[in-house]
């Protein structure tokens, strides 16, 4: 017979795929386990990142409705015991200046809001008590929950609006003319109680109270504590260093000026800390699932001496018993790593649900996790499927 008859036969793609998935099908159990440690690698790290990426989708979202441009001007800390104040014209100057789109303002007093007049003096639970104007939702761009915000027509009279947090402490859940507390040694009648607000946190826990009824009730001094200022999105960083110098040209170092979606993109950067942490235990899972792969295939070679002798005796070459176990390591990897995205995507999408985000996964996590399971797998089954391939029939058939 000649060379050309004595070539051993060709393995196609599909007689590749057929004798891999022959090993996994005849040890179900087995190939179950070591797949779900793979899967549970991939899970954890497709999760982190799928709900690392839905929460920055939801906060992109709440920034672009809230907006990047709003800054806050406050009084800065005295060095000594006398108190700072911005000046009573320092939203009139901060209105005039280029770049500027709205302004508004709170006040803080010095009363004190009870839910009645028998709540001991003591017991403020931490409320405080602002005068607000009437254009303070537009600029901050915050919403009522139930109810109105102050107007022109109420703001003289003994009116409130309370924050979320404040009308929780003070058991007051909806507003109208029979909701009433003890603000200030009267009742005012609650008329709206505000939407939890995200970039603007402090509005929480306040209650609000029209500028002329603090300054004639409550003996506000009229000097505003917190100015909020809209500027135009692409003079933000031209407004920002000015709002000092504007707000108190006599003293502009007594100023403080921030903006609220800095604390929230400082927030998102601490979670993504975070996730990088989670990512890396995920990436230890995954190693475990990996030893278990390697593990399941030292084994599968040991139990299969017979069958790897009985293949070399009939003219399979080394090459193809490499070919074989290489194939069952990789698709056992990837049996886990499919079963790992849908496990994670799954994950993602009912915690982005509860918490009432966007579900967002992005492609190249599913491909990544998927390729990484290959890359796990390939260098599991290296070793097991080289060892099989130098198996000697003689041997592998005397050892069975």
């Amino acid at each position: 017979m000649s060379e050309q008859g004595l070539r051993p036969a060709r393995m196609w793609p599909a007689d590749v795929v057929r004798v891999g998935g022959y090993g996994l099908r005849s040890r179900p159990t087995r190939v179950f386990l070591s797949a779900l440690g793979i899967a549970i690698g991939i899970a954890a790290m497709i999760g982190v990142v799928g709900i690392s990426t839905s929460s920055t989708k939801e906060l992109d979202q709440q920034l672009s409705a809230l907006g990047t441009n709003l800054l806050t001007v406050s009084p800065g800390q005295s060095l000594g015991d006398e108190s700072v104040h911005l000046p009573d014209s320092a939203v009139g100057m901060i209105a005039g200046m280029p770049g500027v789109e709205t302004v508004s303002a709170v006040g803080r007093t010095d009363a004190r809001i009870y839910r009645n007049d028998h709540i001991a003096a003591e017991q403020t639970g931490g409320i405080a008590v602002f005068a607000a104007r009437t254009d303070l939702p537009a600029v901050v761009r915050t919403s009522v929950a139930t109810g109105t915000w102050l107007t022109t027509a109420n703001a003289r009279y003994p009116a409130v609006v309370l924050g979320r947090a404040a009308a929780d402490r003070l058991a007051v859940f909806r507003a109208g003319p029979d909701s009433l507390v003890w603000l200030g040694g009267e009742w005012f009648t609650v008329v709206g109680i505000l939407a939890p607000d995200e970039l603007v946190p402090d509005l929480d826990n306040g209650a609000f109270v029209g500028w002329p009824v603090a300054e004639t009730d409550l003996d506000f001094d009229g000097h505003p504590t917190t100015i909020y200022t809209r500027a135009r999105e692409n003079a933000v960083t031209t407004v920002q260093p000015l709002l000092g110098p504007t707000a108190n040209p006599e003293n502009p170092g007594d100023v403080d000026v921030s903006r609220p979606s800095d604390a929230l993109a400082a927030k998102q950067q601490t979670e993504k800390t975070l996730s990088g942490l989670l990512l890396g235990l995920g990436a230890v899972a995954l190693l475990v699932g990996g030893v278990g792969v390697a593990n399941t295939m030292v084994i599968s070679v040991l139990e299969r001496r017979s069958e790897i002798g009985l293949r070399r005796s009939l003219g399979a070459t080394r090459g193809q018993i490499r070919t074989q176990f290489l194939s069952e390591a990789l698709l056992l990897s990837l049996l886990g790593g499919v079963g790992g995205v849908v496990l994670g995507v799954g994950i993602t999408a009912v915690y982005a649900t509860y918490q009432a985000w966007p579900t967002e996964v992005p492609f190249w996590a599913m491909a990544g996790g998927v390729g990484a399971t290959l890359v796990i797998g390939g260098l599991a089954g290296f070793y097991p499927a080289v060892r099989a391939a130098r198996l000697p029939p003689t041997e592998a058939l005397a050892n069975a």
